[in-house]
């Protein structure tokens, strides 16, 4: 639940506001809007004849014949946009009419009408005939009357020097067929662009990057109310990569970045291997620019030069942020961060926490967190990260108390955009105070991890599916015990109903312990659930197993289960119902006899560009003795 101060400020002012201003804030010409984003109110509010010269209202009437290309007309239609907007004098307006002919032709062409008329009079006289500077009526009256005709479909379709089938199936494209232009097919003019994109790339998945159409011919045959389509490819040379440039560095290594684009010169060309370095440049953070340009012909030795134009972030940044439950209190955190510290996009991250403010007046019963971290991007090779931390932490549960410090260095591999591999050492001293009482232990580790990520949106996914595997095989010196933790994690997603509003999303997380006994092993090693981000309505790690003397201690084996229905009631915003499942056994293997906590609640979500702004209301259906009746909750995007 961790969020930066630009996502907790929202809900703090938003409801100061609503507190404050009361009623008001329905009225018209309230608006709030932050970091550019405008979370209510309208346009309206502002005035909107500032900067305008003669600023000119005018009423229409806009009748569209046929349902069936009626939203497509009017969304092209500026006339009809801006129909609540003045615009600059009467000129502006014979400017805005005369465009609209021709942009209501193109709506009609996309929706496969090439038969109909557009009539626009201002005044009673068509606005095609009216000179630059005719005058009108103070609201000059607009008519637009729109006949689409007949639709139309496909004829003939003639396709000549198409790209053969490839053989790797990443190569492959949309064929003519899937994309609707094939006899028979309603005569799209969108339809036929697309088509000539597509047979364009084809040639540059197999190596030609210099593809063109040769010759297009479209013909409407209003008789037989079809549109025959001729297109010729010319596929151009076949080529190689060429070397790669870097223009606009100042403070980066250009080396560096020609190396990190990962482009491989003198291998034939593949547009893939571009997407994939602008990704991997992307990956830097150090760019706020980056475009890559191709040469604008292919070189007598067959090869194509590449050419990246950047322009580089501020190297410093410093932020902060906040927490907020009614079950674990208030939070606060604070990082700076280097993000080029030698010229090749190496970061310097020093970030400190404190947690638990709110719930208890003592320091020493606070939670802090101090981390620093050194990142080194493309090491060895342009998909590979190392990354070395050093964390301190003092955390005070109502189940345990532990204060650690621990090093460990950890490599990241992106295998794919989908796909993202880690694995390193680490070492941890820690003084634990639990049920099983004070123990310094010592652990050496080795975490390997997998994550394979095909959300559509990290935010607010309405479809795809996350898995992530974690194996931690460790040794603890002080009892000379070795052992190993597994976690499997998969969240997926399914969206129905118009425009997607509704969206079923589930999540479900499995661990297990093996190795040593409970009271051997770090209180950090072992499984609590409970909290924001697994089991809503308890507080944070305070499900467990229970002993006999009624503590809470941690277990050898974990089960949680999410299942949530969203909803979106308006473009901005939305709701939630959810209930939250979760168990821990004393032993390895989940055993489903265990007492399984269950909590249940509602959210609302306000949907802004930064991301759904959340708050959810869960209630504790297994409440003990210590858990809240209700529990609050409050973050920045959705719980998963």
């Amino acid at each position: 639940m961790t969020c930066h101060s630009a996502l907790i400020r929202p809900l703090a002012v938003l409801g100061l506001l609503v507190l404050v201003l009361g009623p008001g804030m329905t009225s018209p010409s309230a608006a709030f809007e932050l970091f550019g984003f405008r979370f209510f109110g309208d346009d309206e509010a502002a005035d909107e004849t500032e900067g305008l010269i003669d600023p000119k209202r005018y009423a229409l009437d806009f009748v569209v014949e046929g349902d069936a290309v009626e939203d497509g007309v009017r969304g092209a239609s500026q006339l009809w946009l801006g129909r609540d907007r003045p615009v600059a004098g009467y000129a502006g307006l014979l400017t805005r009419a005369k465009a609209d002919y021709r942009r209501i032709t193109a709506a009609l062409y996309n929706a496969g009408h090439y038969g109909g008329s557009v009539s626009i009079t201002i005044g009673g006289r068509q606005a095609a005939d009216l000179r630059p500077d005719a005058r009108f009526a103070e609201v000059p009256s607009i008519v637009v009357r729109v006949d689409p005709g007949p639709a139309y479909a496909f004829g003939a379709v003639t396709i000549e020097n198409q790209a053969p089938v490839p053989l790797d199936e990443d190569d492959l494209v949309e064929t003519m067929q899937e994309i609707g232009l094939s006899p028979g097919e309603p005569a799209r003019a969108g339809v036929v662009r697309r088509g000539r994109a597509l047979l364009l790339e084809a040639w540059r998945e197999q190596g030609h990057p210099k593809p063109m159409i040769a010759t297009q011919r479209v013909t409407a045959n209003h008789r037989e109310r079809s549109l025959a389509v001729r297109l010729r490819v010319e596929p151009g040379r076949p080529a190689t990569f060429g070397a790669v440039t870097v223009e606009g560095a100042e403070r980066m290594d250009p080396e560096f970045l020609a190396r990190q684009t990962g482009i491989p010169e003198g291998e034939p060309f593949d547009p893939d291997d571009l997407k994939k370095a602008r990704q991997r440049l992307n990956r830097l953070d150090v760019l706020s620019t980056l475009k890559i340009e191709e040469a604008e012909a292919i070189g007598a030795d067959g090869a194509l030069p590449i050419t990246v134009i950047v322009r580089e972030r501020k190297r410093r940044r410093v932020g902060a942020g906040a927490t907020v439950s009614s079950v674990d209190g208030a939070g606060l955190q604070a990082f700076w961060m280097h993000r080029n510290l030698f010229g090749k996009a190496e970061r310097l991250r020093i970030e400190g926490e404190v947690a638990g403010l709110g719930q208890s007046i003592e320091a020493d019963e606070f939670d802090y967190r101090f981390q620093a971290a050194f990142t080194r991007p493309g090491l060895w090779h342009p998909d590979f990260d190392l990354t070395a931390r050093l964390t301190g932490l003092r955390e005070f549960n109502d189940t345990f108390e532990q204060t650690t410090i621990e090093g460990a260095a950890e490599g990241t591999y992106f295998w794919s955009d989908k796909l993202t591999l880690k694995a390193g050492p680490s070492v941890k001293f820690g003084e634990y105070d639990d049920a099983f009482g004070v123990r310094d232990l010592k652990t050496i580790g080795f975490t390997g991890s997998a994550v394979y990520d095909v959300r559509d949106d990290k935010l607010d996914a309405k479809k795809g599916f996350f898995i992530a595997a974690d194996a931690f095989p460790f040794h603890e010196l002080e009892f000379g015990n070795s052992g190993v933790r597994f976690d499997l994690e998969g969240r997926t997603y399914f969206s129905f109903g118009e425009d997607e509003r509704f969206t079923l999303a589930a999540r479900t997380r499995l661990g297990s312990l093996l190795g040593p006994p409970r009271p051997e092993t770090a209180s950090d090693l072992l499984y609590f659930t409970g909290g924001g981000g697994s089991v809503r309505g308890y507080g944070f790690k305070t499900i467990g197993v229970t002993e006999a003397d009624r503590t809470v201690t941690g277990g050898r084996s974990l089960l949680e289960g999410s299942l949530e229905a969203r909803f979106r009631a308006t473009d901005t915003i939305g709701g939630v119902v959810f209930a939250d499942a979760g168990t821990v056994g004393s032993d390895s293997l989940v055993d489903f006899s265990d007492d399984v906590s269950i909590g249940v609640g509602a959210g609302l979500r306000y949907f802004t560009g930064i991301g759904a702004l959340r708050l959810d209301i869960a209630v504790p259906l297994d409440r003990g003795p210590d858990d809240p009746p209700v529990a609050f909750y409050a973050g920045i995007g959705q719980s998963f």
